[in-house]
């Protein structure tokens, strides 16, 4: 084995979210990237939104985000609670619901909408999901559209030794272990429950922009420095191994991706490599060859 030679990955900052607001009228959220002050750090990794967790009462009112569409990337949603549904203008939708995932990559543009499931809706309860937007290279930003449902069961997951824990795969691999998500560039993504008392080995790949959002609990990282609730801690792109440690049962999002270095133009829901591509982006979308939905 190759134990010893295996360098430190370091913890290089810590961050909080740069906003709390509302995405239409379902959605309480703190925006973690960009607004945390990391961007191009995280690459591939645009936006990391953190849906509640909020009780919502009880409502015949489908609650969410209406039409409205995106081109260019991918939007990631991973449920801990509650249950929302999907519907876009390709075809696709479902509900996904706790430990679910959506995987759906806009590419050349699709319009879609994100609702309280309507069961969920009518009877009320604890929402809580995060999404994440993913970058696409400059050679897949005008495929065809897909979308992703990954059902928890679906999901592997990979049980710590002496009880630390469990590991769910959604992208990429883990010893061994690979994620159901297919994706376009290389990215690795997991949720961790580290239990309290307990630590944990994680080998990320040196060169790929890797972070740690820690939902709940916290988290020592190599032994030194504590990442709190609702941060992100960013390390470095040097190194392979990072030690976690956690202080309370904690519920941590792991975020490695190959960084993609091309240029960026963003304008809202649309995200390409240059302004001449937004323009054309919008255009497309007033003349409604992104579809809408019936």
């Amino acid at each position: 084995m190759r134990t010893d030679t295996i360098s430190a990955k370091e913890l290089v900052g810590i961050y909080q979210a740069g906003s709390h607001h509302m995405v239409g009228d379902g959605f309480p959220v703190r925006n973690m990237i960009p607004g945390a002050g990391v961007e191009e750090q995280l690459s591939p990794f645009l936006m990391l939104d953190y849906m509640g967790p909020e009780e919502f009462p009880p409502t015949t009112h489908r609650l969410g985000v209406g039409e409205h569409p995106h081109r260019g990337f991918e939007t990631v949603t991973i449920m801990y609670h509650g249950k929302v549904a999907h519907r876009d203008s390709t075809g696709s939708g479902g509900v996904i619901g706790p430990g679910d995932v959506q995987w759906m990559t806009a590419a050349s543009g699709v319009v879609h909408e994100e609702l309280h499931e309507k069961e969920f809706a009518e009877k009320g309860g604890l929402l809580e999901g995060v999404q994440l937007w993913v970058n696409l290279p400059k050679a897949f930003k005008m495929t065809t559209p897909r979308y992703q449902t990954l059902l928890n069961s679906e999901i592997p997951t990979v049980e710590l030794e002496g009880g630390a824990g469990r590991l769910r795969v959604i992208a990429g691999e883990f010893r061994g272990v690979a994620g159901p998500a297919k994706t376009f560039s290389p990215v690795h993504l997991y949720d961790l429950r580290l239990a309290a008392g307990h630590r944990m080995e994680l080998d990320l790949p040196e060169g790929f922009n890797s972070s740690l959002f820690v939902l709940h609990g916290q988290v020592v990282v190599n032994g030194a420095q504590t990442v709190d609730e609702v941060r992100i801690g960013l390390l470095g792109q040097r190194g392979e191994r990072v030690v976690l440690e956690a202080k309370q049962d904690a519920t941590i999002l792991v975020l490695s991706g190959q960084p993609i270095a091309e240029p960026i133009a963003r304008y809202g829901p649309f995200v390409m490599n240059t302004r001449d591509e937004i323009i054309q982006a919008v255009q497309d979308y007033q003349a409604g060859k992104m579809g809408h939905l019936s």
